[in-house]
Protein backbone atom coordinates (compact mmCIF):
# COMPACT_ATOMS: atom_id res chain seq x y z
CA UNK A 1 0.00 0.00 0.00
CA UNK A 2 1.16 3.63 -1.02
CA UNK A 3 1.86 6.01 1.74
CA UNK A 4 1.26 9.52 1.77
CA UNK A 5 4.50 12.04 2.70
CA UNK A 6 4.96 15.19 2.90
CA UNK A 7 8.39 16.93 3.13
CA UNK A 8 9.16 20.30 5.22
CA UNK A 9 12.34 22.41 4.55
CA UNK A 10 13.51 25.09 7.37
CA UNK A 11 16.45 27.25 6.49
CA UNK A 12 18.91 26.99 4.50
CA UNK A 13 19.61 26.05 0.76
CA UNK A 14 22.00 23.29 1.79
CA UNK A 15 18.51 21.83 3.78
CA UNK A 16 16.86 22.17 0.44
CA UNK A 17 19.11 19.95 -0.87
CA UNK A 18 19.25 17.65 1.63
CA UNK A 19 15.23 17.30 1.22
CA UNK A 20 15.51 17.00 -2.25
CA UNK A 21 18.20 13.54 -2.11
CA UNK A 22 15.21 12.43 1.10
CA UNK A 23 12.88 12.84 -1.14
CA UNK A 24 14.39 11.42 -4.79
CA UNK A 25 15.43 8.02 -2.97
CA UNK A 26 11.95 7.51 -0.83
CA UNK A 27 9.87 8.27 -3.89
CA UNK A 28 11.58 5.80 -6.57
CA UNK A 29 10.81 2.80 -5.14
CA UNK A 30 6.65 3.29 -5.32
CA UNK A 31 6.48 3.17 -1.81
CA UNK A 32 5.50 6.38 -1.39
CA UNK A 33 3.77 9.66 -2.54
CA UNK A 34 4.28 12.92 -1.88
CA UNK A 35 2.00 15.39 -1.28
CA UNK A 36 1.64 18.67 0.51
CA UNK A 37 2.12 18.93 4.07
CA UNK A 38 -1.19 21.15 4.59
CA UNK A 39 -3.43 18.32 2.99
CA UNK A 40 -2.29 16.24 5.17
CA UNK A 41 -0.05 12.72 5.07
CA UNK A 42 0.75 9.36 6.64
CA UNK A 43 4.45 10.38 7.01
CA UNK A 44 6.06 13.96 7.64
CA UNK A 45 9.54 14.44 7.04
CA UNK A 46 10.88 17.47 8.65
CA UNK A 47 14.27 19.28 8.17
CA UNK A 48 15.13 21.67 10.58
CA UNK A 49 16.74 24.95 10.91
CA UNK A 50 18.41 26.25 14.18
CA UNK A 51 20.52 29.10 13.71
CA UNK A 52 18.53 31.68 15.57
CA UNK A 53 16.06 31.64 18.23
CA UNK A 54 13.23 32.24 16.27
CA UNK A 55 14.29 28.99 13.75
CA UNK A 56 14.07 26.88 16.68
CA UNK A 57 10.83 28.39 17.15
CA UNK A 58 9.27 27.84 13.50
CA UNK A 59 10.64 24.12 14.23
CA UNK A 60 8.70 23.40 17.21
CA UNK A 61 5.71 25.23 15.34
CA UNK A 62 5.56 23.68 12.43
CA UNK A 63 5.75 20.06 13.69
CA UNK A 64 3.10 20.89 16.60
CA UNK A 65 0.85 21.78 13.02
CA UNK A 66 1.42 18.44 11.41
CA UNK A 67 0.24 16.89 14.08
CA UNK A 68 -2.96 18.54 14.45
CA UNK A 69 -3.31 18.13 10.89
CA UNK A 70 -2.64 14.51 11.13
CA UNK A 71 -2.63 12.69 14.36
CA UNK A 72 -2.27 9.67 13.58
CA UNK A 73 1.07 10.10 11.29
CA UNK A 74 4.66 9.39 12.20
CA UNK A 75 6.82 12.66 12.63
CA UNK A 76 10.27 12.40 11.49
CA UNK A 77 12.28 15.22 12.61
CA UNK A 78 16.22 15.68 10.98
CA UNK A 79 18.33 19.01 10.74
CA UNK A 80 20.21 21.24 12.53
CA UNK A 81 17.47 21.50 15.28
CA UNK A 82 17.71 17.69 15.87
CA UNK A 83 20.75 17.65 16.62
CA UNK A 84 21.43 20.47 19.00
CA UNK A 85 18.05 20.01 20.80
CA UNK A 86 17.22 16.37 20.46
CA UNK A 87 15.29 15.71 24.11
CA UNK A 88 13.04 19.09 23.06
CA UNK A 89 12.27 17.48 19.67
CA UNK A 90 11.49 14.27 21.31
CA UNK A 91 9.12 15.30 23.91
CA UNK A 92 6.51 16.99 21.21
CA UNK A 93 3.61 14.95 20.48
CA UNK A 94 3.48 12.99 17.03
CA UNK A 95 7.35 13.24 16.66
CA UNK A 96 8.18 8.98 16.11
CA UNK A 97 11.54 10.08 15.37
CA UNK A 98 14.58 12.01 15.58
CA UNK A 99 17.74 11.68 13.49
CA UNK A 100 20.91 14.22 14.02
CA UNK A 101 23.97 15.28 12.08
CA UNK A 102 25.74 11.98 12.07
CA UNK A 103 22.64 10.39 11.06
CA UNK A 104 21.42 11.57 7.79
CA UNK A 105 21.70 8.00 6.45
CA UNK A 106 19.51 6.38 8.25
CA UNK A 107 16.84 8.85 7.76
CA UNK A 108 16.05 7.05 4.30
CA UNK A 109 16.17 3.19 5.94
CA UNK A 110 14.03 3.96 8.80
CA UNK A 111 11.36 5.55 6.44
CA UNK A 112 10.98 2.74 4.23
CA UNK A 113 10.64 0.57 7.28
CA UNK A 114 7.86 2.93 8.36
CA UNK A 115 6.14 2.01 4.82
CA UNK A 116 6.96 -1.86 5.64
CA UNK A 117 5.64 -2.27 8.69
CA UNK A 118 8.67 -3.07 10.53
CA UNK A 119 11.97 -1.44 11.62
CA UNK A 120 15.34 -0.96 9.02
CA UNK A 121 18.05 -3.61 9.52
CA UNK A 122 19.65 -3.10 12.96
CA UNK A 123 22.79 -3.34 10.71
CA UNK A 124 21.45 -0.03 9.00
CA UNK A 125 20.14 1.96 11.85
CA UNK A 126 24.17 1.19 13.63
CA UNK A 127 25.89 2.59 10.61
CA UNK A 128 27.50 6.32 10.79
CA UNK A 129 28.44 8.11 8.17
CA UNK A 130 30.47 11.47 8.39
CA UNK A 131 29.38 13.33 4.82
CA UNK A 132 25.31 12.90 3.60
CA UNK A 133 26.08 13.83 -0.43
CA UNK A 134 23.24 15.45 -1.58
CA UNK A 135 21.25 17.91 -4.56
CA UNK A 136 18.23 19.30 -5.01
CA UNK A 137 15.87 18.31 -8.16
CA UNK A 138 13.06 20.30 -8.03
CA UNK A 139 13.12 23.14 -10.41
CA UNK A 140 13.84 22.80 -13.70
CA UNK A 141 16.39 25.44 -14.32
CA UNK A 142 18.96 25.00 -11.17
CA UNK A 143 19.99 22.70 -8.89
CA UNK A 144 21.36 23.09 -5.62
CA UNK A 145 24.46 20.74 -5.33
CA UNK A 146 26.20 19.86 -1.31
CA UNK A 147 29.71 19.62 -1.92
CA UNK A 148 30.85 20.64 1.60
CA UNK A 149 29.50 20.01 5.69
CA UNK A 150 30.35 21.33 9.14
CA UNK A 151 32.86 23.89 9.69
CA UNK A 152 36.18 24.47 12.53
CA UNK A 153 35.64 27.85 13.45
CA UNK A 154 33.06 28.32 15.87
CA UNK A 155 32.64 31.85 16.02
CA UNK A 156 31.56 33.27 19.02
CA UNK A 157 27.83 33.68 18.39
CA UNK A 158 27.25 30.88 16.08
CA UNK A 159 25.72 27.34 16.93
CA UNK A 160 26.23 25.91 13.82
CA UNK A 161 30.04 24.01 14.02
CA UNK A 162 27.91 22.14 17.27
CA UNK A 163 25.16 21.40 14.77
CA UNK A 164 26.94 20.00 11.86
CA UNK A 165 30.12 18.70 13.78
CA UNK A 166 33.55 19.05 11.82
CA UNK A 167 34.30 20.00 8.27
CA UNK A 168 33.88 17.68 5.78
CA UNK A 169 33.86 16.40 2.30
CA UNK A 170 33.48 13.68 -0.36
CA UNK A 171 36.22 13.17 -2.96
CA UNK A 172 35.77 15.60 -6.28
CA UNK A 173 35.70 11.89 -7.95
CA UNK A 174 32.19 11.60 -6.33
CA UNK A 175 30.62 15.27 -6.89
CA UNK A 176 31.56 15.08 -10.10
CA UNK A 177 29.25 12.44 -11.13
CA UNK A 178 26.49 14.09 -8.96
CA UNK A 179 26.86 17.42 -11.10
CA UNK A 180 26.50 15.27 -14.21
CA UNK A 181 23.28 13.29 -12.97
CA UNK A 182 21.76 16.86 -12.48
CA UNK A 183 23.07 17.92 -16.34
CA UNK A 184 21.44 14.56 -17.51
CA UNK A 185 18.28 16.08 -16.16
CA UNK A 186 18.80 19.20 -17.92
CA UNK A 187 19.60 21.61 -15.55
CA UNK A 188 21.84 23.82 -16.63
CA UNK A 189 22.43 25.76 -13.83
CA UNK A 190 24.56 24.41 -10.39
CA UNK A 191 24.60 26.21 -7.28
CA UNK A 192 27.06 25.08 -5.06
CA UNK A 193 26.25 24.78 -0.93
CA UNK A 194 27.90 24.17 2.28
CA UNK A 195 28.62 25.19 5.86
CA UNK A 196 31.78 26.33 4.97
CA UNK A 197 31.88 25.80 1.43
CA UNK A 198 35.41 27.23 0.36
CA UNK A 199 37.22 24.77 3.10
CA UNK A 200 36.04 22.52 0.97
CA UNK A 201 39.03 19.31 0.65
CA UNK A 202 39.68 18.87 4.43
CA UNK A 203 38.68 15.47 4.74
CA UNK A 204 40.13 14.49 1.10
CA UNK A 205 43.54 16.41 0.75
CA UNK A 206 41.92 18.56 -2.28
CA UNK A 207 40.66 22.24 -2.33
CA UNK A 208 37.99 24.26 -3.40
CA UNK A 209 40.16 25.75 -6.38
CA UNK A 210 40.79 21.85 -7.48
CA UNK A 211 36.79 21.26 -7.25
CA UNK A 212 35.68 24.05 -9.28
CA UNK A 213 38.15 23.57 -12.23
CA UNK A 214 36.98 19.56 -12.27
CA UNK A 215 33.25 21.02 -12.54
CA UNK A 216 33.99 23.34 -15.23
CA UNK A 217 34.50 20.66 -17.39
CA UNK A 218 30.92 18.81 -16.84
CA UNK A 219 29.00 18.82 -19.63
CA UNK A 220 26.00 20.35 -19.84
CA UNK A 221 26.04 22.74 -16.89
CA UNK A 222 26.90 26.36 -18.56
CA UNK A 223 26.66 28.39 -15.28
CA UNK A 224 27.72 27.93 -11.75
CA UNK A 225 27.36 29.96 -8.65
CA UNK A 226 29.20 29.89 -5.03
CA UNK A 227 26.39 30.56 -2.67
CA UNK A 228 28.42 31.08 0.26
CA UNK A 229 31.92 31.96 0.59
CA UNK A 230 34.38 33.02 3.58
CA UNK A 231 36.37 36.04 2.73
CA UNK A 232 39.89 34.33 3.44
CA UNK A 233 39.20 31.18 1.10
CA UNK A 234 38.20 32.75 -1.52
CA UNK A 235 41.94 33.77 -3.02
CA UNK A 236 43.80 35.73 -5.86
CA UNK A 237 44.55 32.22 -7.61
CA UNK A 238 40.67 31.45 -8.10
CA UNK A 239 39.64 34.94 -9.07
CA UNK A 240 42.44 35.11 -11.52
CA UNK A 241 41.00 31.85 -13.36
CA UNK A 242 37.75 33.16 -13.40
CA UNK A 243 38.59 35.99 -15.17
CA UNK A 244 40.53 34.15 -17.53
CA UNK A 245 39.94 30.37 -18.06
CA UNK A 246 36.46 30.19 -17.20
CA UNK A 247 32.79 31.37 -18.67
CA UNK A 248 30.64 29.04 -16.60
CA UNK A 249 31.39 30.39 -13.09
CA UNK A 250 29.28 33.70 -12.66
CA UNK A 251 30.24 37.18 -11.36
CA UNK A 252 28.02 37.17 -8.23
CA UNK A 253 29.63 36.46 -4.76
CA UNK A 254 27.75 36.54 -1.04
CA UNK A 255 30.46 36.97 1.19
CA UNK A 256 29.84 37.27 5.11
CA UNK A 257 31.65 40.00 6.92
CA UNK A 258 29.30 40.11 10.11
CA UNK A 259 31.04 43.12 11.22
CA UNK A 260 32.39 46.40 9.85
CA UNK A 261 34.12 47.13 12.96
CA UNK A 262 37.46 45.31 14.02
CA UNK A 263 36.58 45.33 17.56
CA UNK A 264 33.69 43.31 16.50
CA UNK A 265 35.31 41.26 14.41
CA UNK A 266 37.89 40.50 16.71
CA UNK A 267 35.39 39.77 19.80
CA UNK A 268 33.45 37.51 16.85
CA UNK A 269 36.19 35.44 16.17
CA UNK A 270 36.32 35.85 12.57
CA UNK A 271 39.69 35.19 10.87
CA UNK A 272 40.17 38.77 8.80
CA UNK A 273 40.05 42.50 9.76
CA UNK A 274 38.13 45.20 7.76
CA UNK A 275 41.42 46.06 5.84
CA UNK A 276 41.84 42.60 4.17
CA UNK A 277 38.10 42.08 3.33
CA UNK A 278 38.34 45.40 1.55
CA UNK A 279 41.16 44.38 -0.23
CA UNK A 280 39.66 40.91 -1.04
CA UNK A 281 36.57 43.05 -2.23
CA UNK A 282 38.76 44.93 -4.44
CA UNK A 283 40.19 42.71 -6.04
CA UNK A 284 37.44 41.24 -6.94
CA UNK A 285 36.36 44.27 -8.84
CA UNK A 286 39.46 44.39 -10.34
CA UNK A 287 40.36 40.54 -11.56
CA UNK A 288 36.39 40.06 -13.17
CA UNK A 289 34.88 44.05 -13.83
CA UNK A 290 35.69 45.86 -16.77
CA UNK A 291 35.48 46.76 -20.53
CA UNK A 292 32.66 44.64 -21.90
CA UNK A 293 32.06 43.26 -18.78
CA UNK A 294 29.10 43.26 -16.09
CA UNK A 295 29.38 44.83 -12.44
CA UNK A 296 30.12 41.96 -9.91
CA UNK A 297 27.45 41.26 -7.67
CA UNK A 298 28.30 41.48 -4.32
CA UNK A 299 26.01 40.68 -1.39
CA UNK A 300 27.09 40.80 2.36
CA UNK A 301 26.18 39.47 5.47
CA UNK A 302 25.98 41.30 8.50
CA UNK A 303 25.34 41.06 12.21
CA UNK A 304 24.03 43.91 14.35
CA UNK A 305 23.14 44.13 17.89
CA UNK A 306 26.74 41.63 18.52
CA UNK A 307 27.39 41.93 22.36
CA UNK A 308 29.18 45.03 23.15
CA UNK A 309 28.03 46.96 20.08
CA UNK A 310 28.18 50.14 21.05
CA UNK A 311 26.44 53.00 18.30
CA UNK A 312 29.73 54.29 17.84
CA UNK A 313 31.42 50.55 16.78
CA UNK A 314 27.76 50.33 14.74
CA UNK A 315 28.53 52.98 12.88
CA UNK A 316 31.83 51.70 11.66
CA UNK A 317 30.18 49.11 10.09
CA UNK A 318 27.65 51.24 8.20
CA UNK A 319 29.92 53.95 6.87
CA UNK A 320 32.34 51.01 6.38
CA UNK A 321 29.78 49.50 4.08
CA UNK A 322 28.82 53.05 2.26
CA UNK A 323 31.82 54.06 1.97
CA UNK A 324 34.09 51.40 1.57
CA UNK A 325 32.54 47.70 0.09
CA UNK A 326 29.74 49.25 -1.45
CA UNK A 327 27.91 46.17 -1.85
CA UNK A 328 25.38 45.11 -4.14
CA UNK A 329 22.71 44.25 -1.11
CA UNK A 330 23.05 43.59 2.40
CA UNK A 331 21.92 40.21 4.38
CA UNK A 332 20.82 41.71 7.78
CA UNK A 333 20.44 39.74 11.20
CA UNK A 334 19.94 41.07 14.21
CA UNK A 335 22.05 38.86 16.99
CA UNK A 336 20.26 35.78 17.90
CA UNK A 337 21.57 35.07 21.49
CA UNK A 338 22.23 31.30 20.88
CA UNK A 339 22.70 29.16 24.52
CA UNK A 340 25.92 27.30 24.68
CA UNK A 341 28.10 30.25 22.43
CA UNK A 342 30.66 32.35 24.42
CA UNK A 343 28.85 35.76 22.67
CA UNK A 344 26.05 34.16 24.57
CA UNK A 345 27.69 34.92 28.31
CA UNK A 346 28.01 38.36 27.77
CA UNK A 347 26.68 40.77 29.64
CA UNK A 348 27.03 43.18 28.02
CA UNK A 349 23.86 42.13 25.06
CA UNK A 350 22.47 44.49 23.25
CA UNK A 351 18.51 45.89 23.33
CA UNK A 352 15.90 44.53 21.13
CA UNK A 353 14.78 47.98 20.51
CA UNK A 354 18.44 49.02 19.85
CA UNK A 355 19.14 46.10 17.12
CA UNK A 356 15.82 46.82 15.50
CA UNK A 357 16.58 50.30 14.55
CA UNK A 358 19.50 49.61 13.49
CA UNK A 359 18.14 46.68 11.03
CA UNK A 360 16.15 49.28 10.11
CA UNK A 361 18.99 52.07 8.92
CA UNK A 362 21.34 48.84 6.99
CA UNK A 363 17.88 47.87 5.49
CA UNK A 364 17.56 51.29 4.09
CA UNK A 365 21.34 51.80 3.09
CA UNK A 366 21.04 48.12 0.92
CA UNK A 367 17.71 49.46 -0.84
CA UNK A 368 19.81 52.35 -1.85
CA UNK A 369 22.62 50.79 -2.84
CA UNK A 370 20.87 48.10 -4.80
CA UNK A 371 19.13 50.67 -6.70
CA UNK A 372 22.61 52.10 -7.76
CA UNK A 373 23.68 48.48 -8.83
CA UNK A 374 20.43 48.26 -10.57
CA UNK A 375 21.52 51.65 -12.26
CA UNK A 376 24.98 50.53 -13.12
CA UNK A 377 23.83 47.82 -15.01
CA UNK A 378 21.15 50.01 -17.33
CA UNK A 379 21.25 49.30 -20.96
CA UNK A 380 24.19 46.43 -20.57
CA UNK A 381 23.68 43.30 -22.02
CA UNK A 382 23.23 40.45 -20.15
CA UNK A 383 22.30 36.43 -20.66
CA UNK A 384 19.72 35.62 -18.29
CA UNK A 385 18.20 31.93 -17.30
CA UNK A 386 14.52 31.92 -17.63
CA UNK A 387 11.96 29.82 -15.78
CA UNK A 388 8.91 27.94 -16.08
CA UNK A 389 6.74 30.69 -13.70
CA UNK A 390 3.88 32.21 -15.24
CA UNK A 391 2.80 35.07 -13.50
CA UNK A 392 0.12 37.32 -14.95
CA UNK A 393 1.39 36.46 -18.32
CA UNK A 394 5.56 37.25 -17.29
CA UNK A 395 8.16 35.33 -16.51
CA UNK A 396 11.35 36.12 -14.75
CA UNK A 397 15.01 34.57 -14.49
CA UNK A 398 18.15 36.06 -13.27
CA UNK A 399 21.22 37.40 -15.25
CA UNK A 400 24.44 36.49 -14.61
CA UNK A 401 25.16 38.74 -12.18
CA UNK A 402 21.84 38.03 -10.37
CA UNK A 403 19.76 41.16 -11.63
CA UNK A 404 16.33 39.69 -11.61
CA UNK A 405 14.28 40.53 -15.17
CA UNK A 406 10.76 40.26 -15.93
CA UNK A 407 9.48 39.62 -19.74
CA UNK A 408 6.15 38.36 -21.32
CA UNK A 409 5.75 34.68 -20.77
CA UNK A 410 7.50 32.34 -23.71
CA UNK A 411 7.53 28.77 -22.95
CA UNK A 412 9.89 28.57 -25.63
CA UNK A 413 11.85 30.52 -23.62
CA UNK A 414 11.87 28.07 -20.50
CA UNK A 415 14.86 26.61 -19.39
CA UNK A 416 17.26 28.72 -22.10
CA UNK A 417 19.63 31.38 -22.22
CA UNK A 418 18.92 34.14 -23.76
CA UNK A 419 20.52 37.84 -24.08
CA UNK A 420 18.72 40.62 -22.68
CA UNK A 421 19.31 44.41 -22.30
CA UNK A 422 18.98 45.05 -19.07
Amino acid sequence: MTKRIAFITLGCKLNYAETSSYERALLKEGCFEAVPWSEGADVFLVNTCSVTEHSDKKSRNIIRKLHKISPEADIVVTGCYAQLKRAEIEAIEGVKKVFGAEEKSLVVPYIRGISSEKQAQQDEIGRRITFFPAFSSGERTRSFLKVQDGCDYKCAYCTVPYARGESRNIPIAEIIPQAEQIAEQGIVEIVLTGVNTGDFGKSTGENFFDLIRALDSVQGIERYRISSIEPNLLTEEMLDWMARDTNKFLPHFHIPLQSGSDTILSQMGRRYDTAAFASKIAYIRKALEGPGRLPVFIGIDVIVGFPGETDELFMETYNFLKDVIKPSFIHIFPYSRRAGTPAAERRDQVQDSIKTRRVQALEELSAKLHSEFIAANKGLKSKVLFESTDRNGMMSGYTENYIRIERPFDPSAINRIREVEI
